[in-house]
């Protein structure tokens, strides 16, 4: 093999981000589409001059594809990504791998029997500010972490929400921010500051008509006793995220407005932060405080990133950037937020996954079908590469 042949389901918003860029592969080639909808899977087929299908499974059995990239609504992936692994179909999914964990945990065990390359586009970890933090975290700089927070303040229209009926619903969608813009900072929260134990969290609707949550916050302990606190919200503009990583011997500052990185600041603490605190004889001395220059490494970012380096696994057995069973982490975390709220309590994690289950159940019960839907099937480039 010396290309791996590429099948998207789901042409239409985000999927035809990716089929513009199959071109630009080394490694890889756009050879088949599919969208339940029978004029833009025809549509995108013709754009791309690839066949077209309307049915998943007939172009997994088509003979023309040797993995898929799922880009459906998020109910889908994890019955989509089940069937290609029945096939023996190497699977990349869009973010998040599922709505909830239970389904998740489904796909990963499909994928650890069938033996595939199983991805996930968080492409936000190509990026060189997170790249330069994970070395730094490897090497031991900061010491043991006792304090991390992200802070995710995005921005969303109600037109958006009104462009197709399945978004920002409970039947459609399965949650609001958590579930769609805070996935990408969710991953990158749990990829460098490890999995809390117990979260205790708020969801509510502020500024949009939707059902599911516009904002949410969380307390969060983990298992070393260090705290941590997020924030997700698409009421904000201009969007900024910050991540700070705070530990014995150092500290971490990640930055970004409008999705666009301004660095990694770490400073290195000497002494560490418990050895001064106990040695110190001064009553007002603190420990030095000393900002390190980090060298950010250029290296491809972007949907293309993931997409490469996913094939190249296929081709050559290189290591994941993004493994498709790690997507379950920042699920597992919005999906603990969000029945914390609902239950009122404080959510141990790993989530009970029957008790989500049920939860979810009961809110999709609930869901109205929507008014006022404009349906528009238009892929986010303000900023390619970087949400959904």
């Amino acid at each position: 093999m010396e290309k791996v042949r590429i099948g998207v389901v789901g042409v239409g918003g985000m999927g035809q981000g990716h089929c513009a860029y199959m071109g630009q592969l080394d490694v890889g080639e756009l050879t088949a589409v599919c969208d339940v909808v029978p004029e833009v899977a025809k549509e995108v087929g013709a754009g791309h001059k690839v066949p077209y299908f309307v049915k998943h499974t007939d172009l997994m059995d088509s003979g023309l594809v040797d993995a898929v990239l799922i880009a459906t609504p998020h109910y889908g992936h994890p019955p989509i990504a089940v069937d290609a692994f029945k096939r023996d179909l190497h699977v990349l999914s869009e973010k998040p791998i599922g709505v909830s964990v239970k389904e998740a945990s489904r796909m990963i065990r499909a994928a650890e029997r069938s033996g595939k390359v199983f991805g996930v586009m968080y492409q936000m970890r190509h990026a060189p500010e997170y790249q330069a933090a994970r070395k730094l975290l490897d090497a031991g700089r900061l010491g043991e972490i006792y304090r991390v927070s992200m802070n995710m303040a995005y921005f969303r229209s109600q037109a958006y929400y009104d462009s197709g009926g399945w978004r920002a619903t409970w039947t459609g969608e399965g949650g609001g921010v958590l579930l769609n813009q805070a996935p990408h900072g969710l991953d990158v929260f749990t990829w460098l500051g490890g999995m809390p134990k117990l979260v205790t969290a708020q969801t509510r609707t502020r500024m949009h008509e939707i059902e599911v949550e516009d904002e949410a916050f969380a307390m969060l302990e983990y298992p070393n006793g260090a705290h941590g606190y997020l924030y997700a919200a698409v009421n904000d503009s201009p969007q900024v995220t910050s991540l700070e990583i705070c530990g014995d011997k150092g500290k971490i500052l990640i930055e970004s407005t409008d999705w666009r990185e301004e660095g990694v600041r770490f400073w290195e603490i000497k002494p560490s932060l418990s050895r001064f605190t106990v040695e110190s004889k001064e009553m007002w001395a603190a420990p030095e405080a000393k900002l390190v220059e980090v060298p950010l490494r250029k290296r491809e970012q972007g949907h293309i990133a993931v997409t490469r380096n996913f094939c190249r696994a296929i081709l050559y057995g290189e290591e994941l950037v993004t493994p498709g069973a790690e997507g379950i982490w920042s699920l597992e975390l919005a999906n603990a937020m969000i029945l914390s709220h609902y239950r009122k309590k404080t959510v141990r994690i790993p989530v009970k996954r029957n008790e989500y289950e049920e939860l979810l159940e009961a809110l999709r019960r609930k869901s109205k079908p929507k008014r006022g839907v404009r349906e528009r099937r238009i892929t986010d480039t303000q900023f390619t590469g970087k949400k959904k």
